[in-house]
């Protein structure tokens, strides 16, 4: 399987590959990581690659799935967060000079149930500054939309969508408050999920309201 074949396998068709044992975690992330520092210059959508990270949890995955340690479905899948999620030892801007160069000393609780879950954390995707708008353009750039590099990907959670769409990572991350899952997903031919309110915790996420702030996948399968 080519690189680029790689790079548009579903998480579900990753994790069955993963635990047959027909394919490497380090082999995906490697590719992956090829595929976005290929590909970013252009699309703006990765604010902070999380190399090294992404490696050392991969190599984890596969020295566990080969030991017959299984933590679910999510063990192994490289996904990427919308710059609004606390992540310890790794910046989190919020799209915003303000928080520029804000490192949290703790995982917001979504990230610390993905790492438990086995997830790899390929990066941090760009997000409008403070999720407030829908063009995803901040202090990191202006992500274009992967169909269409001088459209927009939506927002506020556009660099969810842009990686996912563009074959940066199968899964990512994202907010919504006033439609800042779906609208991105719409506009890239995705799938966005916002769940029910208080269903998954936003503690450690940067918010705008409390009683409307929903953490949310985009994928490219309803599947995913």
């Amino acid at each position: 399987m080519s690189d680029n074949e790689l790079c548009w396998l579903t998480a579900g068709e990753l994790g069955i590959l993963f635990r047959a044992g027909k394919l490497s975690p380090v082999e995906v992330v490697q590719a992956l990581l090829t595929r976005i520092a290929t590909l970013n210059p252009y699309l703006e959508a990765y604010v902070t690659v999380t190399a090294d990270l992404a490696l050392a949890q991969a190599e984890r995955a596969e020295r566990e799935l080969a030991q017959g340690i299984d933590s679910g479905a999510l063990q192994g899948i490289p996904y990427s967060l919308k710059d609004l999620f606390a992540t310890r030892g790794i910046r989190t801007t919020a799209g915003s000079k303000i928080l520029a160069d804000w490192i949290p000393d703790e995982d917001a609780t979504v990230v610390a149930c993905l790492n438990q879950a086995g997830a790899v954390l390929l990066g941090k995707v760009n997000t409008h500054e403070f999720a407030f708008g829908v063009t995803t353009r901040s202090i990191h750039g202006q992500t274009k939309n992967p169909w269409d590099l001088s459209r927009i990907p939506g927002g506020s959670s556009g660099g969810s969508a842009a990686a996912v769409s563009a074959g940066l990572g199968p899964i990512a991350l994202g907010t919504d408050t006033a439609g800042s899952i779906r609208i991105p997903a719409a506009l890239c031919g995705l799938v966005g999920l916002k769940p029910t309110h208080g269903r998954v915790s936003c503690y450690g996420v940067i918010g705008q309201s409390f009683s409307a702030d929903h953490v949310g996948p985009i994928t490219r399968t309803v599947r995913d």
